[in-house]
């Protein structure tokens, strides 16, 4: 039992950096039109190094498409991440929100549980958040 959790744990980190990476991206797209290296190094707190390999990455498993020093697109499988990502983000939020944890840390608090919450608990705090 145990080790099938930590396995789990172990899947759930390797995804964490692609989900936080569509996320973002998603957002400066919806901000500003565009999602360039430089952007996302800001907006995730990593240097234009670290964007860049990422993103190479990213665009070899399908996520992302881009040239380079031209803007980074999510591809439709990239869009699909980055949706479900927010969507299991403010369902944390809202669910710690729900039960008392101010608006800032519940934010902050979201963006690490949001990656390791299994969809039977993300069910459960939808439903706890939805009847408060």
């Amino acid at each position: 039992m145990r080790a099938a959790a930590l396995r789990c744990t172990r899947e759930a980190h390797s995804r964490e950096t692609v989900e936080d990476y569509v996320e973002a991206i998603a957002d400066l797209v919806a901000r500003t039109g565009e999602a360039r290296v430089t952007d996302l190094a800001r907006e995730l707190g990593v240097s234009h190094v670290t964007v860049n390999r990422t993103i190479a990455r990213m665009q070899r498993d399908g996520f992302v498409s881009s040239l380079p020093y031209r803007a980074i697109f999510l591809t439709e499988t990239g869009k699909q991440l980055a949706a479900e990502s927010k969507a299991r983000h403010q369902t944390v939020e809202a669910f710690l929100r729900a039960i008392g944890v101010p608006a800032a840390v519940a934010q902050k608090d979201a963006e690490g549980i949001e990656h390791h919450v299994s969809r039977e608990t993300l069910a459960a705090f939808a439903k706890l958040a939805a009847a408060k």
